[in-house]
């Protein structure tokens, strides 16, 4: 098994070491929503009907294919351009409320990473130094399709802009005082439709990673990066992106460079936009009324 491992990094090596390498990877990427539903379930303002019509829709935006386009320093990741279903625009419209991204454009050399990303209408186009990550390298092995990868861990502050790192509030301790407020029949009542006051973010994730030697290319998908060798799965307990096909040196070379449309911004400075939006969302659905209207655009 070793000799044939090495065989292979001898063999993939010779491309790599290619003046005009280039290689393209497609990933699936796969987020869980049941934390997600488990929140929307605890508001009474939602039927089964609505529930069920909003997790279909949360399946098939946090399920999508993305393809990674890399060289020997420098790698693009966007979602594969695909038609939309009858019915689905209202996908992509949530998409944009949520901070659907555009192109990932990674340079390990000038460690450099440009992200174009729509929010609420606007397009921003977010520029910054590449996120470090203090990577621990395991022994641990596993089949990736036809390449042995290794284990790796990362523990990371969980992003601020990213609507997948938030989680809902653990309401138990507080049924026997839904119980009671029930019988009140007030404007106190109006606080439990604001689901927003149920969102928390995490300090931190961690993240498991499985990179191919045999690929001693450092890139990933998304903004994962830093090991020795091309990262063909990760995992953040609670996003699956994993490789599903790769391919080296193909005859078809694509133009690999940052996207250029959008306000200019850091990565705090768009956190920070988004975190502003986020309290104007509590702001506007508080009160008699509000939660209901956040739930029929999610419903629609």
């Amino acid at each position: 098994m070793k000799k044939l491992l090495f065989a292979s990094i001898l063999l993939i090596s010779s491309f790599v070491n290619a003046q005009d390498f280039q290689g393209v990877a497609v990933y699936e990427s796969k987020t869980s929503t049941s934390e997600f539903m488990k929140g929307m379930s605890g508001n009474r303002e939602i039927t089964p009907e609505m529930q069920k019509q909003i997790e279909e829709r949360m399946k098939k935006m946090f399920e999508k294919t993305f393809i990674l386009n890399f060289n020997k320093t420098a790698s693009i990741y966007k979602e594969e351009e695909k038609l939309d279903a009858p019915g689905q625009q209202g996908g992509r419209m949530m998409m944009s409320v949520m901070g659907g991204g555009g192109t990932h454009y990674k340079n390990t050399k000038n460690q450099q990473f440009i992200v174009d990303k729509e929010f609420f209408g606007k397009e921003f186009l977010i520029k910054d130094s590449l996120p470090k990550y203090n990577w621990v390298l395991g022994s641990e092995s596993k089949m990736i399709g036809d390449y042995f990868c290794f284990k790796a861990t990362a523990v990371v502050k969980a992003s601020e802009s990213d609507f997948r790192n938030f989680r809902f509030r653990n309401r138990n301790n507080e049924k026997e005082d839904d119980k009671k407020s029930e019988t009140v029949k007030d404007s106190t009542s109006a606080k439990k439709t604001n689901f927003t006051d149920d969102w928390e973010l995490p300090k931190e994730n961690t993240i498991t990673a499985w990179y191919c030697p045999e690929i001693p290319i450092n890139q990933g998908p998304e903004n994962y990066w830093g090991l020795p060798g091309l990262i063909l799965e990760v995992n953040d307990g609670k996003t699956v992106i994993l490789c599903s096909k790769l391919v080296l040196n193909s005859k078809e070379k694509v133009e690999i460079k940052p996207a250029s449309k959008g306000k200019e911004v850091t990565q705090q400075e768009y956190d920070e936009i988004v975190k502003k939006k986020i309290e104007e969302m509590r702001e506007m659905n508080s009160g008699p009324g509000g939660g209901n209207r956040m739930q029929f655009r999610m419903g629609r």
